[in-house]
């Protein structure tokens, strides 16, 4: 027998051999594995499959290669098993290697009925619910609010006014009954006397100060002449609130030709100006700074006869940083030596006004309009603003909401409020107060370019309103503000994009809704800019945008006795409903528990973010206008008094979160030095100028995936730059040298 197996393993006929062997029988563990291969093969994508089955085919040709050379030299039972163990563990790794395309994948899988086709390309991104703040109750304090009361019963026929006047405030203006602020003001004025006026916004207060001005304008005598110059200066903050206020003289002094009234603003040209202050002015109406340009390099000014000095929106015009040019201005007026009666007005006085009324005022009458006040109050400069600054006063008719978006949920939110209100609604105009001007135009554009698109498959009712967007801001010329302001002023329904530079005193018809999208800097600042609705007894609505960490604004509005009302979020987002280009992709029609209602809403939120992630990424023109806009607004929220820096906190920012509400898919790098640092003053502006002209990377799908994951978990402040970090390594290094050698 042993000679037998001798003449068996070294017989020179491989070839029976390797067919006594091929007929073998297959193994339990070879079966299972053969089944398993075969069983993944039928769930593996195509492309996957196409690769796996080439990469067996050629694995099995060198098994079987290797399998010949095996067979040539003996084996033991040990090296056989230790074989089959080794193409077991090559059939697994095979396996797993076609497992590996799932692992990339970072959401749960959908229910099968998700996965239909509506025939529009979907990109999956970074989840908008996930890994979001919790949402906290809002609890606005119960506080009693201030209240004016706007009307009177009294009419302007029983002022001594000149007829023609009162016929043109009835014919042209259509205003017959006094407002309370314009009862308490104009026999003050009327008598000769300095005032500072407090009102709310919307309550009269151009007329209040209008009417005397012209009353006394028309009754000098001898009678006034171009030639005379300014008789009443009129300094204002903003373009758009001095040609309001001209516009305002113009219709009031239609009876009274030979009085002329005339406007001084930025963004126009000075040779035109300078021709009509050679022809004369009688009523100026101004800016500060180009008052000031006008004062120092136009010699045809002359202010030898003006008799009033009106401060409309004062505390504002010193908040832009106006002291200097008020200084100017009152030094050139002071010096001519007459007698002028000098006004101020807000409807919110801060203390900074005490010192102005202090400089330009004798024995100021203190007016305000509000429950339970005296009709003129005769105080000291001083007592009066401050008195006043604690409590403001809002429309009685002005119904306030607040809701609270996470920051990522920003961007969608707005989307479907604008939808809600100027799509699916009649006859609503929209303010939207933003805080850049770069974001301004950015939204402008993006919004034009998603939810202006006319749907191709819905009915004719959602077609045929079409938003039409407004935008207005400091860096625009002249001549755009101009025409926008014009325009949005005429339309009976649109949405206006803009910074605080529409916050104060214009009078924009028919505004329904007042949107902050970006929380005011002050809560005087947040009374102005909801003033813009609700204007003279009309209804209006204010809606305020809120993240979690800076709901503890709504205290401080309290403690100013403003009182907000909660709308939710998943409200807002609901009204995706109603438009069909942002379906899902599941069926949630048969389906009306709350769980599948939520869950479509989420989808179509979604689609609609895709939609501005799409855009935004499509070039790279439109993705460096979302970056500069996102660095504009962290600057901005940067600039919020040290008073409120505990709400307003830029480290309070998940800048990952912020870039989303930008339609960026991730944080741009380098954005926390961008920040606190001016990139022109920089030494190192020219080299990222340079970088800056070089063509993006492009990512593999690894380095996306981990883009985005980083998106969702990391704030997006960067870490210690890579100079920093080596002299860090050195200092160590340097100091094991150092104990190494002690």
């Amino acid at each position: 027998m042993a000679e037998d197996v001798l003449m068996l393993n070294i017989s020179s006929d491989p070839v029976k051999f390797h067919k006594k062997t091929n007929r073998r029988p297959l193994s339990t563990a070879e079966k299972w594995a053969q089944k398993k291969r075969e069983s993944k093969r039928k769930a593996v994508f195509e492309s996957h499959e196409s690769s796996a089955s080439k990469q067996r085919k050629i694995n099995q040709t060198g098994q079987q290669h290797t399998h010949k050379q095996k067979l040539q030299t003996p084996r033991s039972p040990s090296q056989r098993s230790n074989n089959r163990d080794t193409e077991e563990n090559a059939d697994q790794g095979e396996n797993s290697a076609a497992k590996s395309p799932s692992k990339v994948k970072i959401f749960p899988k959908k229910a099968p009925e998700e996965h239909g086709d509506h025939g529009r390309p979907f990109i999956k991104t970074s989840s908008l619910f996930r890994n979001n703040p919790e949402i906290p109750d809002v609890l606005s304090p119960a506080v009693n609010q201030v209240k004016e009361k706007v009307f009177t019963s009294n009419m302007f026929e029983e002022l001594d006014l000149h007829p023609h006047l009162v016929a043109t405030l009835h014919k042209v203006l259509n205003v017959t009954s006094m407002t309370s602020v314009q009862k308490k003001t104009i026999p003050v004025l009327m008598s000769g006397k300095d005032a500072v006026v407090r009102s709310q916004t919307g309550s009269g207060k151009t007329l209040a100060y209008g009417i005397p001005v012209v009353q006394f304008l028309q009754a000098m005598q001898p009678k006034v002449k171009r030639s005379d110059g300014p008789l009443a200066v009129v300094i204002v903050p903003t373009r758009e609130l001095a040609l309001q206020s001209f516009q305002m003289f113009q219709k009031l002094l239609k009876p009274f030709t030979w009085i002329v009234p005339g406007v001084l603003m930025g963004g126009e040209k000075r040779k035109a100006e300078k021709a009509r202050l050679r022809k004369g002015i009688n009523v100026l109406i101004s800016t500060p700074g180009r008052l000031v340009d006008h004062i120092k390099n136009t010699l045809s000014i002359a202010f030898s006869a003006v008799r009033w000095l009106i401060l409309d929106e004062a505390d504002r015009t010193l908040d832009l940083g106006f002291e200097k040019d008020l200084t100017v201005i009152l030094n050139a007026l002071n010096a001519t030596g007459l007698a002028r009666q000098n006004v101020l007005l807000s409807a919110t006085l801060t203390e900074g006004l005490s010192r102005l009324a202090s400089i330009s005022m004798k024995e100021p009458v203190s007016i305000h309009v509000s429950e339970g006040s005296e009709e003129t109050v005769e105080a000291c400069p001083q007592a009066g603003p401050q008195a006043l600054s604690d409590s403001y006063a809002v429309p009685e008719k002005l119904q306030q909401h607040v809701v609270v978006v996470p920051s990522k949920l920003h961007l969608v939110s707005l989307a479907a409020f604008i939808l809600a209100k100027c799509k699916f609604e009649q006859r609503q105009k929209l303010i939207i107060f933003i805080s850049s001007c770069e974001a301004v135009e950015f939204l402008l554009t993006l919004f034009t370019a998603v939810l202006c698109e006319k749907p191709s498959n819905t009915s004719t009712k959602h077609t045929s309103t079409s938003l039409n967007f407004y935008r207005l801001h400091g860096n625009m010329r002249q001549e755009e503000r101009t025409e926008v302001f014009q325009d949005f002023s005429e339309c009976k329904t649109g949405i206006l994009l803009c910074t605080d530079v529409a916050a104060r005193g214009l009078d924009l018809p028919q505004v329904t809704w007042i949107v902050q999208y970006n929380p005011p800097v002050s809560a005087v600042e947040y009374v102005h800019r909801v003033g813009r609705t609700a204007r003279i007894g009309a209804q209006g609505s204010s809606l305020l945008f809120l993240t979690p960490s800076e709901t503890a604004f709504v205290d401080v509005l309290a403690n100013h006795n403003i009182s907000l009302s909660e709308m939710k979020m998943e409200d807002i987002l609901a009204n995706l409903k109603k438009d069909e280009r942002f379906k899902g992709r599941g069926k949630w029609d048969s389906k009306r528990s709350a769980a599948a209602f939520e869950q479509e809403v989420r989808e179509r939120a979604t689609v609609l973010q895709t939609d501005f992630e799409n855009y935004v990424h499509a070039n790279n023109e439109s993705l460096q206008t979302a970056k500069s806009a996102l660095q504009s607004f962290l600057r901005a929220y940067t600039t919020y008094p040290s008073s409120l820096k505990h709400i307003f906190h830029i480290r309070n920012l998940h800048l990952g979160h912020a870039a989303k509400s930008f339609g960026l898919r991730d944080a741009p790098q380098g954005l926390g030095s961008s920040i606190t640092t001016n990139p022109a003053n920089s030494k190192d502006s020219k080299k990222a100028k340079d970088k800056a002209k070089r063509p993006p990377k492009k990512l593999t799908a690894k380095e996306r995936v981990s883009n985005l994951m980083r998106s969702e978990y990391h704030s997006g402040i960067d870490g210690e730059s890579k100079s920093k970090k080596k002299r860090k390594k050195k200092k160590g290094q340097a100091e094991e040298e150092q104990s190494t050698a002690a």
